[in-house]
């Protein structure tokens, strides 16, 4: 039996302030239950209290990275995973500062598929 790491009570919400602190992000709850990170319009990362749902890459096949690294704690998110999304675990073996990284990767994707026009202003 390989031993869980316990629950990190701090990092759903250093996860969700630095989502909160990139350029033009802001937090919305579209549905009940469920706290997201938007930039614009869109969701750029589910927050839970021990997942945190991102998209991981541009495709399936280079988001399923994560799949074959974590396969306890990343799974393919129903609905959109075929889009690249993923939630991660965050009471597992991922690390902070990747989890950290998967969340402003999934930010940069995201805004880079906003119009510029709609792009924020700010470092990234």
């Amino acid at each position: 039996m390989t031993a869980r790491r316990s629950t990190r009570p701090d990092l759903a919400r250093r996860l969700r302030e630095a989502a909160l602190a990139l350029p033009g992000a802001w937090e919305d709850s579209p549905w009940e239950g469920d706290t997201v990170a938007k930039v614009g319009d869109k969701i750029f990362a589910f927050l839970g209290s021990e997942s945190l749902g991102v998209k991981c890459a541009r495709s399936r096949t280079e988001a399923d990275e994560w799949l074959h690294r974590f396969p306890d704690d990343a799974s393919v998110m129903a609905y959109i995973g075929r889009h690249g999304w993923n939630s991660l675990r965050t009471t597992g073996a991922i690390e902070e500062d990747e989890l950290m990284e998967a969340l402003e990767t999934s930010y940069e994707i995201v805004v880079s598929g906003l119009p510029r026009s709609r792009r924020p202003v700010g470092p990234s």
